[in-house]
Formats: C-alpha cells, sequence, structure tokens
C-alpha cells in the first residue's frame, strides 16, 4: 500500500501543478481581453486538457484517503459490519467505473490519434488528454480494489475529521 500512497502523491501533485497552469491560463486570458482586447489564443482548449488531466489525477490520492462524499443517511445506524461491506462494495463498483474510464479514454485517444484529431484553434493532438488520463484512472482502480479486498479501514471514531455519533464532518 506504501507504493500506491506515493504514487497516488505523485499524481495529485502533477494535478496541483496543471491546475495552477490552468489558473495563470485562464488569469492571463482575462488580463489580455481587458487590456488588449482579445483572450488568449485557445485558453478555453488548455484549460479543457489540464482538467481533464486534473480531475483524473487527484482521484487516486482521495480514494486512497477515502475522501469521496458518501451519503450515509441510510447506514447510520446498520452495524460496522454492514457499513464495511457497503465500503467495499463502494470501492469495486469505484474501481469497475475507474477502468471502464480508463479502457474507453485510451480506446478515445488511440482513435484520435489514428485520425490525426486535433483541437481547434490551437491544433494540438486530442490523443494526448485522453491518453494522460488513463494511468491515473487505472491507479485509482487498483487503490479501490485493494480497498475492496485489503484490511478493513480505521472505525469512524478514529479517523480525524469525523464526529463519532453522527458520522459527519468536522470542519
Amino acid at each position: 500500500m506504501r507504493i500506491l500512497e506515493i504514487l497516488a502523491k505523485f499524481t495529485a501533485l502533477f494535478a496541483g501543478t496543471a491546475l495552477m497552469l490552468v489558473a495563470a491560463i485562464v488569469c492571463g486570458s482575462i488580463f489580455s481581453r481587458q487590456f488588449f482586447g482579445a483572450a488568449l489564443l485557445g485558453d478555453f482548449e488548455l484549460v479543457q486538457f489540464g482538467m481533464a488531466f486534473s480531475v483524473a489525477s487527484f482521484m487516486p490520492l482521495c480514494q486512497l484517503r477515502r475522501g469521496n462524499i458518501i451519503v450515509d443517511f441510510f447506514t447510520l445506524r446498520a452495524s460496522a459490519r454492514t457499513r464495511n461491506l457497503l465500503d467495499r462494495v463502494g470501492c469495486l463498483l469505484l474501481a469497475g467505473m475507474c477502468s471502464l474510464l480508463a479502457w474507453r479514454s485510451l480506446l478515445g485517444g488511440l482513435s484520435a490519434r489514428e485520425y490525426n484529431s486535433v483541437t481547434m484553434l490551437l491544433q494540438l493532438p486530442e490523443w494526448i488528454a485522453f491518453v494522460a488520463m488513463v494511468p491515473p484512472l487505472i491507479l485509482t482502480a487498483v487503490i479501490a480494489l485493494v480497498q475492496a479486498f485489503g484490511p478493513a479501514p480505521a472505525a469512524d471514531d478514529d479517523l480525524p475529521g469525523i464526529a463519532p455519533a453522527t458520522g459527519t464532518r468536522d470542519i
């Protein structure tokens, strides 16, 4: 699990870097539009690429820390064993979804590459955005599988930020 944690943090670092670049592009485009009368060419294309990569790259760390949003209204009174089972089923479903997304993103990227599909303004190869999402999605799926079949997580009482009686987060 330690190697998965290192990889998840590494991808999150890349995601944060990409988000900072996206923010700089948006700010630069606004500045350019305000003072020079025209936005940066292809700014929305770069934002789309950066956001697609960032979202996929934050997912492994989020799953590793079990930071995904859960709706526990119906399970508040369930036993710890039942909640653990439901969490494991959720991990399996997430692993399946991420595997499907990785597979289809890879096929979409290969198709875009085969047909030399490029963005309209900057003429950037579209396959890059598709393929860049595949490794983080696979990593998320692997982490979810390890959590589904691995040892049970700590009890809610032991997790920082979780109120023991309600299951809600203390912020």
